[in-house]
């Protein structure tokens, strides 16, 4: 008797949609959006989506510099919430781009969104 035959398991697809949602994912995530943006080189959308991300990263380390700056003055320990404010900010901004760009829309941040074009 002969054993039955096992069917072999299906193709994983060539630049499939899993590893798209992932390099647009990774984008978002602060210097991690250096991998799409050096790997995905053909693809001009994640690429626009990895230089937003890296745009919108360090505008939020800038921000975080500047308030860093503020409250090691004598008077400005009053600025100090603005911590949790700008953390906030920036995980909202993340969740937003991520969101917007899975489902193939773009997330657009005035003034910040314009110096990304730039590159």
């Amino acid at each position: 008797m002969s054993e039955p035959t096992v069917p072999p398991p299906p193709a994983a697809p060539a630049g499939g949609s899993n590893d798209k949602t992932l390099m647009l994912v990774l984008a978002y995530l602060g210097l991690l959006a250096l991998i799409p943006l050096l790997t995905e080189k053909d693809d001009a959308n994640v690429q626009w989506h990895a230089k937003h991300g890296l745009v919108q990263f360090f505008f939020f380390v800038i921000l975080w510099v500047v308030i860093g700056i503020i409250t090691s003055t004598g008077i400005g320990c009053v600025f100090a919430f603005l911590y949790p404010i700008v953390g906030l900010a920036w995980l909202i901004v993340c969740v937003l781009s991520i969101v917007k760009a899975t489902k193939g829309e773009r997330f657009l941040i005035p003034g910040v969104s314009d110096f990304a074009n730039k590159f």
